[in-house]
């Protein structure tokens, strides 16, 4: 059954990022997309430096991507990387405490991808006070409260999400020529990256007459409330031809539900590009992914922490470029 085989193979990828060594995690795959945007001085690394890499979870195999990059430039730079997670994406509160834990024990830097972009900020600017350097990656901390809690110069890596959801729903609204129902699977509702993956998915539906979005619920980024959310929302709304969902783990939920219910006619779009999606694609059950290249920020993330520490000036924000995947982009 293809619901059992995709749980297990998400099992078997978190047991293999779990038991390699700290320093050589993935090591079997060496990390070869990274292009330098900062060139480091002859001679010069971070060796005295111990940097953390806070992350939402290792649940999500986005994530495991994320530190197999970091884990690179650690052994580029140089450097002593320190990775904390929490347990959930949704555990806010845990995030909050491993930050707590990291000023405690006096870290150089922070790279974190915050799993709310507003509760995160008081601790992280307790950070900065502390003289800890603070690189936000991921999912960008919100500008304004940043702002006015004093957390400045705070460099930010990611994509440009709200574009990349446009590319990735309007894929699948391009193939619907008469009216339909869609749906949209949200991910935390308080974080950035969230809402602008929801904005793109809008904006790209709205550009279809045809396309009505009946429903807009959350699934908080996770596999089973995606496979409970889209099964409430087709039990109210059974006509649904389409679905956006902002990131791949709830897309495998969402899939599952429509699989057991044999409704395989119903467009799926997706967002992280994660081996799982990429099955899917094979299998035509998912017409389409966005790869945000996880470790490419997972690496610039302490590159930029690095090169804050010694002294260089670095840019407010950085924008790695996605890839639309598709069945046929993979043949």
């Amino acid at each position: 059954m293809k619901t059992t085989r995709i749980l297990w193979v998400i099992v078997i990828v978190l047991l293999l990022a779990g038991c390699g060594s700290p320093n050589n995690a993935n090591s079997s795959q060496p990390f070869i997309e990274h292009t330098p945007q900062l060139t480091l001085e002859e001679g010069e690394t971070g060796q005295s430096y111990t940097i953390a890499l806070v992350m939402k979870t290792l649940t999500n195999p986005f994530f495991v991507e994320m530190e197999r990059g970091a884990r690179q430039a650690e052994a580029d730079f140089e450097i002593d990387l320190v990775v904390k997670t929490a347990a959930q994406e949704t555990s806010i509160e845990q995030q909050i405490e491993i930050v707590d834990q990291l000023i405690r024990e006096k870290v150089d830097a922070i790279v974190i991808a915050p799993g709310d972009s507003l509760e995160l900020i008081p601790v992280l600017k307790k950070a900065k006070d502390a003289g800890i350097i603070v690189i936000n990656i991921d999912n960008q901390l919100d500008p304004e409260f940043s702002e006015k809690m004093g957390l400045v110069n705070v460099p930010f890596i990611s994509v440009d999400n709200e574009q990349a959801a446009y590319l990735s729903a309007k894929y699948i609204s391009d193939q619907i020529t008469s009216p339909a129902e869609v749906a949209i699977l949200e991910g935390i509702r308080s974080a950035l990256n969230a809402e602008a993956r929801k904005n793109g998915a809008l904006r790209a539906f709205s550009e279809n007459p045809n396309i009505t979005v009946i429903a807009m619920e959350t699934a908080h980024w996770k596999i089973d409330e995606g496979y409970e959310v889209t099964k409430g929302i087709f039990a109210s709304s059974p006509n649904i031809k389409a679905l956006f969902c902002a990131n791949d783990m709830m897309a495998l939920g969402a899939i599952n539900y429509l699989e057991e219910t044999d409704q395989s006619s119903v467009l799926v779009a997706a967002y992280d590009a994660l081996d799982e999606a990429k099955q899917a694609l094979q299998d035509g059950t998912l017409q389409i992914t966005i790869d945000q290249q996880a470790a490419h920020q997972g690496y610039l993330g302490v590159e930029y922490a690095v090169r804050a520490l010694n002294g260089e000036e670095l840019p407010e924000e950085t924008l790695v470029d996605v890839l639309p995947v598709t069945a046929e982009t993979l043949e």
